[in-house]
């Protein structure tokens, strides 16, 4: 019932803002400058930061300049409180589909890497085929090397307009490792053409039993709660099939992967929380979050002041009575609604990770369309804060992992032991090694730094996303 008066609350208020007077410009395009106002007027409602916001902006740029323009950005001297991650789309149609996992592409995921004597060139590694997609059809799979696409070698000047721009076919020409561990070139190719494709977050789950331990591993790409446009909570379903397998299974230690998790809704945040959280009930608070002071006393005047903290939620699937600990697999990939799950476990439960340092996002967003269509831009700005029950927020930094560990150039296959992030958290709960630690294997490629990852492409950076007001 919260959730719904609150959407009816956003929506009207939306409407209220959107029909007072605008601010009169006398120069640049007039489309542009019609849409710079609706953007300033829904900041000034909703911005985290709407007390920085500048009182006399040039409304005559471009959209996208204009929006950069008026946020108030992080600098780590003067603004280490600032804005890492507000965006703008020119679609808002298109950004609220690709928040729900729906996107047009081949379904390939991927980190793209220089080559260990230096240069311009380039190699792609593949971390994962969203399943059902051309991709995964084609035969790609996670530790796949590709060299070329199109026939032209993949280079830091040319790969975003060879993989990123075009909607034709695209044949990527497959890599192998020489005798030297070097890439090269193999004869094999394989074609995807992109197409519009939903992602199912709930990707891979297994059990290793040993002893009298008993460990559920599952792979969880993103806080998706169902399929773009769907009202059904489809994938929430599957966390509690998972967790019911686990459950059956006497599951006694947890190992998530959030390794490629870049964020998603809070509602499916408090959902996986839930079926971790040891001792935890609708009683116990998963997360407080705190919004500008425009917008603040209005939600308390209507809601009272619980409506500032979600609670956990009650789930017979739960595991956490039976947990001894539990293990998140991350990297500087891991962000947001990640970051929630693992802040707002703290306080109830053992926590340990390993990987790489995490993003660092403790902020909320929310979907910003115009609702009679007339302006089709969609903002996603920043407009809440978060921290967890103990009222503790403070991972801006990032959460340092216990023991760090890179997943390495060589990706075996999910529910590997010899991959380094499962097989250190299997060494930490069985005692010994189930398998030689991947990343130093002698087999590993020659290999310079990575250049990009399209796991970073993903919500701009990762976001914990709230009710939108024109859902």
């Amino acid at each position: 019932m919260k959730r719904n008066s609150l959407l009816l609350w956003l929506v009207i208020s939306a409407f209220l803002f959107s029909c007072r007077e605008k601010n009169i410009v006398p120069e640049g395009n007039p489309a542009d400058t019609e849409v710079n106002n609706w953007i300033y007027d829904n900041m000034k409602t909703w911005y985290f930061w709407n007390d920085k916001l500048p009182t006399s902006p040039d409304f005559t740029p471009d959209p996208q300049s204009f929006f950069q323009s008026i946020l108030y950005k992080y600098d780590a001297t003067l603004r280490p409180d600032g804005d890492r991650f507000s965006w703008l789309e020119a679609s808002a149609d298109e950004l609220k589909a690709s928040l729900s996992g729906e996107t047009t592409s081949p379904g390939l995921e991927f980190r793209l890497i220089r080559y260990a004597s230096g240069g311009d060139d380039l190699f792609g590694i593949v971390t994962y085929a969203i399943k059902g997609s051309p991709a995964e059809k084609a035969g790609f799979k996670r530790g796949d090397f590709f060299t070329h696409v199109n026939g032209q070698k993949l280079t830091v000047d040319n790969y975003y307009a060879l993989l990123y721009t075009d909607s034709e076919a695209k044949v990527f020409t497959m890599g192998e490792l020489d005798a030297d561990k070097k890439v090269v070139s193999s004869t094999a190719t394989r074609t995807v053409t992109p197409t519009v494709i939903q992602a199912d977050p709930v990707y891979f789950d297994t059990t290793f039993v040993k002893g009298d331990k008993r460990v559920g591993y599952l792979v969880y790409h993103q806080f998706i709660p169902g399929p773009n446009g769907s009202s059904s909570n489809t994938y929430d379903q599957e966390l509690e099939k998972v967790f019911a397998d686990f459950k059956s299974k006497n599951v006694n230690e947890l190992v998530i992967d959030f390794r490629y998790n870049r964020g998603g809704y809070v509602s499916s945040a408090t959902q996986i929380a839930s079926l971790i959280g040891k001792g935890t009930s609708d009683k116990d608070v998963f997360y407080y979050k705190e919004y500008n002071k425009t917008v603040t006393p209005d939600l308390e005047k209507q809601y009272g002041k619980d409506y500032f903290h979600d609670n956990f939620l009650n789930k017979t699937q739960n595991l956490g009575g039976n947990l001894n600990r539990v293990f998140f697999l991350t990297s500087t990939s891991t962000a947001s609604a990640s970051e929630l799950v693992i802040n707002g476990l703290q306080p109830f439960m053992n926590l340990y990770l390993i990987g790489g340092k995490t993003t660092g996002k403790n902020v909320g967003s929310i979907t910003l369309s115009d609702k009679s269509k007339r302006i089709k831009w969609g903002i996603q700005p920043i407009v809440s804060r978060s921290s967890n029950s103990l009222h503790s927020s403070d991972y801006t930094a990032g959460f340092t992992p216990d023991v760090a560990k890179t997943e390495g150039t060589l990706l075996y296959p999910y529910g590997d032991p010899r991959d380094p992030l499962l097989g250190e958290a299997l060494f930490q709960i069985f005692g010994t090694r189930v398998a030689r630690r991947g990343v130093e294997d002698s087999d590993q490629p020659q290999a310079g730094p990575q250049v990009h990852s399209s796991i970073d492409r993903h919500a701009a950076g990762g976001n914990m996303f709230f009710n939108s007001p024109n859902e």
